[in-house]
């Protein structure tokens, strides 16, 4: 009986054993989560943010709402890019110097993490540990795409000022659908 609770507790503790395996390719799969995450609350938070908006900055040193949310689509093309064995033809900044009105930015914005959404979906834990070779230094595509995910976490948390600072509530503090307050 002892045995039998023993063997119980571990299973429950392990998950059940053999049903929680760990998928195929663990270090990829958990980026790509990581990567949906931030991307989509960002969509979100650009979305939410009013077009009125989107000229705001909180202190004239600092990049406007609009001017973040054009910075994150740039850099989804210049870090993705290389990960992706390309090279982006538009110039660095390109979408930040070109767009400032709200729709035009959520299109480029869209498009630009649909970009990236190639290149986190076809990854493999292989894949990702090889060097990308188009651009100087020992980043591998794993390197470039990390770099790529804590880029726009770092500027999904400016974008969170920015909505608080406006009296709205960032996609991540908000409520999930189907949870109840209490």
């Amino acid at each position: 009986m002892l045995r039998a609770l023993a063997i119980a507790l571990t299973l429950a503790m392990t998950g059940g054993g053999a049903l929680a395996q760990t998928p195929a390719d663990p270090l990829s799969a958990g980026l790509r989560a990581d990567y949906r995450t931030v991307r989509d609350y960002f969509l979100r938070a650009a979305e939410e943010m009013p077009d009125s908006e989107y000229g705001f900055k909180p202190t004239p040193e600092v990049r406007s709402f609009g001017q973040q949310v054009a910075h994150v689509a740039d850099d989804q093309y210049n870090l993705c890019a290389p990960a992706k064995g390309e090279t982006r033809q538009a110039p660095y900044r390109d979408i930040e110097t070109r767009l400032s009105t709200k729709a035009d930015l959520l299109v480029a914005l869209r498009a630009a993490f649909g970009y990236c959404d190639g290149v986190y979906d076809a990854l493999t834990d292989a894949a990702g540990a090889a060097p990308v070779t188009s651009r100087p230094g020992a980043r591998t595509r794993f390197g470039f795409l990390n770099w790529n995910l804590w880029h726009t976490w770092e500027h999904y948390g400016n974008v969170v000022v920015y909505l608080r600072l406006k009296g709205l509530v960032p996609p991540s503090s908000q409520p999930m659908p189907g949870m109840q307050m209490r």
